[in-house]
């Protein structure tokens, strides 16, 4: 294997939840071996003072990696930038590059998978981008990894002659797709992802992954998914920006090492059927918690009355 990629870790004021991340990155077997770039935040106000303060002790005693340079910026950010600039930075200088929030607790083969996929696909121009997340849908029939459209940013990587097409311009991006091209990105119906592209263009959201995803589509790109997820965020607890509070996303870490990965350049049509089953799924149970939620209201208004 060639040098390992630098992993790009980008923290704010989740102390518990940064921790939690930095353990199990520090259990990777290829952990001594790696370069660690950590992206610290500043606070936004006054009520994030403390746990940033806290975050950022915490990240200037990190050991068990072969370098760790902390980044503080002086001012607040906001996630979307930080990471689009740091990537970038990266990036640019090693040629490839890992990528982590501070809420995803990592297989201990997750940079293992990582790099031999970074490896696999270098000259390999179709694919654009390596998951290390996956959906809890069924895997028997599937192979350890496939490829499909969708870019996941629950741990990723990717190359700098890829990431270098990268553009976040809402109003050219919305000119350049046809209604066609907005149903096959959206996953024929099954999910909105459209719908992230118009929450930036009305402010009411500030996010950097759609526009990642939308520049892959866009350039007929694929994505490498592992099919049993080498991750799991543990911040779909209400504690992030844009996160609600889930457990359907969750699923058992690999334990596989030695991983087979995907020559055949074309979309997986079994795991994408699936994943669309399981945003059916999930749709179908956020409307049942939802009704039921309703009803529990209009009875305890009536047994007020």
């Amino acid at each position: 294997m060639k040098d390992l990629a630098p992993i790009v870790l980008f923290v704010y004021n989740r102390p518990e939840h940064t921790l939690k991340t930095i353990q199990a990155l520090q259990k990777n077997i290829l952990a001594l071996e790696s370069e660690l770039f950590i992206y610290a935040d500043e606070a936004k106000d006054s009520s994030k003072r403390e746990s940033v303060d806290e975050v950022r002790k915490l990240i200037c005693n990190i050991t068990g990696f072969k370098k760790v340079k902390v980044v503080k910026q002086i001012r607040n950010v906001g996630l979307a930038n930080s990471i689009i600039s740091g990537v970038s930075e990266i990036v640019g200088i090693y040629g490839r590059v890992i990528v982590l929030e501070d809420d995803l607790v990592t297989s201990p083969y997750f940079l293992t998978y990582m790099n031999s996929a970074l490896e696999f696909y270098s000259d390999k121009k179709d694919v654009w981008h390596i998951s290390g997340w996956n959906y809890p849908i069924e895997v028997s029939g599937l192979p350890d990894t496939f490829l499909w459209r969708t870019m996941n940013c629950w741990g990723w990587s990717t190359w700098s002659d890829r990431w270098e097409h990268f553009e976040k311009n809402t109003d050219k991006l919305i000119e350049s797709f046809s209604n066609d091209e907005i149903i096959e990105f959206n996953l024929n119906g099954y999910e909105n992802f459209w719908s992230q592209i118009l929450a930036n263009k009305e402010n009411k959201i500030n996010t950097w992954a759609i526009y990642w995803y939308a520049c892959i589509f866009k350039n007929r790109g694929l994505c490498l998914n592992p099919t049993t997820t080498y991750v799991n965020n543990i911040g779909l607890d209400g504690s992030g920006i844009h996160c609600g509070v889930s457990e359907s996303y969750t699923n058992k870490l690999n334990s596989n090492l030695n991983v087979n990965f995907e020559n055949s350049m074309i979309e997986n049509v079994v795991a994408l059927e699936r994943i669309k089953s399981f945003y059916k799924l999930t749709r179908k149970t956020y409307f049942k918690r939802v009704v039921n939620k309703i009803a529990r209201i209009i009875v305890k208004r009536n047994v007020i009355k």
